[in-house]
């Protein structure tokens, strides 16, 4: 019988898990049974991807750029991937702010609604815990993003997955000096990370197996944890305008593979569609990043001279579907609170959106962070700062799975426009877990 493609089984995973999620909240103490027994094989699964991330980056990154030979070919890689990531996060904001300026969700708010959406979330610790954060971030100088990126202590970089900018700096300077000393001297390095990185690509395999099961957890986990129904239907609009944003993002994406890489687009969406579940599952782009990695090398055909660096530096600085939702939630939270907004003030927001992308943390709960640094920068009244966030607080965590979707997707497009303008868009060669066990049975 032939095996059901691994896709399928997430999204029954999936479905089951929202089915089973909801059946539990029916009764009185299905809660705490899906918090004690079901939450961990979730939480597991995402600490396993998080877990070979960082040896996925140091392995892979340094093969492709040893694999090179010529340094002058890993600057043209990297001008093009951050050029091209700045092109589409500028696209991915300017569509979120058109959309709500034409739709207006924030004119749909009642005052009473606003009232009650406060009273429930503006002393919350979730909204509390980003507005010290994002208070730390305004407070750093204009090249502190330039300063975090350098690490001062390489073995604690590489133990922090909060750190993989740091992670990825060390690791272009190491295969660039392996380049430097000569194939012959960095043969057996270069041997060393080639096997590791072989290694950490079957273990993403083997955490695979397991995604179904994990996707189930982490879906009903996010069911019984979900907010007041009520509270969510008064935020549908605004949610939809997102949810429409981003939908159209996913639609230029396909259409420049199709027009650019050549390839179909619904083929594209077909090998990606694992990484964008488990991308909808977690909220995360770090933890997805080994399966985005794979997905593009083995069933895209993207070469790892190119995938190794432009998709963990995308998991870091590209966060297309953030900054479209910041577009939108910062318009949102001006009209509901009655705060006009300029053209300057928009341009500011795609200003402000895109360069705090750069810095932002690929982790759940980022994007609030850096909504406010955009609410700051229009001069939004620092005393309605955190009625803003729970206004949109409710309804932050299903957007921001749905998000995480399109940050994923626009790393592999980028990835596919990088590799086919240096000639490195091959053929897919997808590999099975079990495709050496003839050999050590």
């Amino acid at each position: 019988m032939r095996k059901l493609e691994l896709h399928w089984q997430i999204l029954i995973g999936m479905v089951f898990g929202l089915i089973f999620g909801y059946l539990m909240l029916q009764i009185g103490w299905g809660k705490q049974f899906v918090l004690d027994w079901i939450k961990p094989l979730g939480t597991i699964f995402v600490k396993l991807l998080k877990l070979i991330a960082i040896p996925l980056i140091l392995a892979s990154l340094i093969k492709g750029i040893s694999d090179l030979k010529d340094i002058s070919k890993f600057r043209n890689i990297g001008l093009k991937t951050i050029a091209i990531y700045i092109g589409t996060t500028v696209m991915a904001i300017s569509i979120g702010l058109i959309l709500v300026n034409i739709m207006k969700p924030g004119d749909g708010i009642s005052s009473e609604t606003i009232t009650k959406l406060t009273n429930t979330y503006a002393n919350d610790s979730g909204v509390t815990s980003k507005l010290e954060e994002a208070s730390r971030q305004k407070d750093s100088g204009p090249l502190q993003f330039l300063e975090d990126m350098v690490p001062d202590n390489a073995f604690a970089a590489l133990s922090d997955n909060s750190l993989m900018l740091q992670v990825i700096f060390f690791t272009i300077i190491f295969g660039i000096s392996m380049l430097l000393i000569g194939e012959e001297r960095a043969k057996p390095m270069k041997g060393f990370f080639d096997s590791l990185n072989d290694i950490v690509l079957k273990m993403v395999d083997l955490i695979m197996l397991t995604a179904p099961v994990a996707v189930f957890a982490l879906l009903a986990n996010v069911v019984v944890s979900s907010s007041d129904p009520d509270l969510l239907v008064a935020l549908l609009k605004y949610a939809g305008v997102v949810v429409l944003g981003l939908a159209l993002m996913i639609v230029f994406y396909c259409i420049i593979v199709s027009t650019y890489t050549k390839k179909n687009p619904f083929w594209f969406l077909k090998q990606m569609s694992p990484a964008q579940l488990l991308a909808f599952s977690t909220s995360s782009s770090a933890a997805t990043l080994p399966v985005t990695m794979e997905r593009v090398e083995e069933h895209i055909g993207v070469d790892k001279e190119v995938s190794s660096f432009v998709l963990p530096v995308g998991a870091t600085i590209n966060m297309d579907g953030t900054s479209l939702y910041q577009g939108v939630a910062a318009v949102f939270i001006s009209q509901a609170l009655g705060f006009d907004l300029s053209l300057g003030d928009q341009l500011t927001i795609v200003l402000t959106a895109l360069l705090a992308s750069i810095g932002s943390a690929a982790v759940p709960g980022a994007g609030m962070v850096m909504l406010v640094i955009v609410l700051e920068a229009i001069g939004f009244p620092a005393d309605k700062l955190a009625i803003g966030l729970a206004l949109i607080f409710a309804v932050d965590r299903p957007l921001d799975m749905c998000r995480t979707v399109v940050n994923v997707t626009g790393d592999a497009t980028v990835s596919m426009i990088v590799a086919k303008s240096v000639g490195k868009l091959g053929k897919p060669n997808p590999k099975e877990w079990d495709d050496h066990l003839e050999e050590v049975n």
